[in-house]
């Protein structure tokens, strides 16, 4: 693995249900008009950035997202292990209504009755994040806020857990990358293009 590596993670832009607070994992619905334009933004401020592999999940959010951010070609694959944590009986619930039932729950701190275990999530994270590494070029990562926070939290080889102190806002850009030898979060939920 080179120490030159980045990965850069790319946020899908707004849906109905990020903006209302409800846990999105695997009902696939698209981006508002916010969104759309959140995920050109996004396009414009890596416009200059030449990816040689792209992985998109294959939620209609995300790709709506990596189309709008001019992602497309051949480069373009699409990876299931990019899909986002399925929250089981959780889906499409707030956190305030999940703990009308279960007081202080976090998908960081819990696993989601009925869903995705921690240790299933680490498992595709970490086979999806080694194989990048063992990729030549610029990696991009199109998905959604809680895989990419445990990506984040994985690539500095921290646990899942971690990605509860790792806020990732829609339409954000963030960049994965080494100091020195050491696997480092060179940059973290950028929203400066949505200003």
């Amino acid at each position: 693995m080179s120490v030159k590596k980045k990965i850069y993670l790319l946020r899908h832009g707004e849906t109905a249900w990020s903006k209302s607070g409800q846990h999105t994992g695997l009902t696939d619905i698209e981006l508002t008009k916010d969104g759309r334009w959140e995920a050109t933004r996004l396009g414009k401020s890596i416009k200059h950035v030449k990816f040689d592999h792209v992985f998109c999940s294959p939620l209609k959010r995300a790709r709506e997202t990596c189309k709008l951010a001019n992602l497309k070609g051949d480069h373009v694959r699409i990876d299931s292990r990019l899909v986002e944590w399925d929250y089981g009986d959780y889906e499409g619930l707030t956190t305030k209504e999940i703990h009308k039932t279960n007081p202080g729950w976090s998908i960081f701190s819990q696993d989601p009755p009925s869903g995705e275990t921690a240790k299933e999530i680490e498992k595709r994270v970490d086979e999806l994040l080694k194989e990048a590494c063992s990729l030549e070029g610029l990696v991009a990562f199109v998905s959604s806020g809680h895989i990419s926070r445990v990506i984040g939290s994985r690539w500095i080889g921290m646990p899942v857990s971690f990605g509860a102190h790792l806020v990732l806002s829609t339409g954000s850009k963030s960049v994965l990358g080494y100091e020195r030898a050491s696997p480092v979060l060179c940059t973290w939920n950028d929203t400066s293009h949505l200003k």
